[in-house]
């Protein structure tokens, strides 16, 4: 299964586990309720922001989202890592920053 597919369907359990429909979650997040079900089904990727709205919304850690077995590690992964980090805006990168800070602090 891709990232996003894992990323859509983590989002997916957690929101019912929180007892919210996709409307209610979309209407609080200010999105429509068809880029949600676009994300939750993998067909999207939300937003650095999005995902810290929705992490909040649902009251669970931004790492919550990203609690999910399977995901490709390329061969050259520090190019990678860099590259996705460069590609992302002063508050991505400040979330960025934050994530990393948790995980290994």
């Amino acid at each position: 299964m891709d990232n996003k597919k894992l990323l859509g369907k983590r989002i997916k359990e957690i929101r019912k586990t929180k007892g919210l429909t996709q409307e209610k979650l979309s209407e609080m997040a200010g999105i429509e309720t068809s880029s949600l079900s676009g994300i939750e089904s993998g067909r999207f990727f939300p937003s650095l922001h999005l995902l810290n709205k929705i992490a909040s919304i649902l009251n669970v850690e931004l790492l919550e989202f990203f609690k999910f077995v399977s995901v490709d590690v390329p061969e050259n992964i520090d190019d990678e890592i860099i590259k996705i980090i460069a590609q992302q805006n002063e508050e991505n990168k400040f979330l960025i920053y934050k994530i990393i800070k948790s995980v290994f602090s």
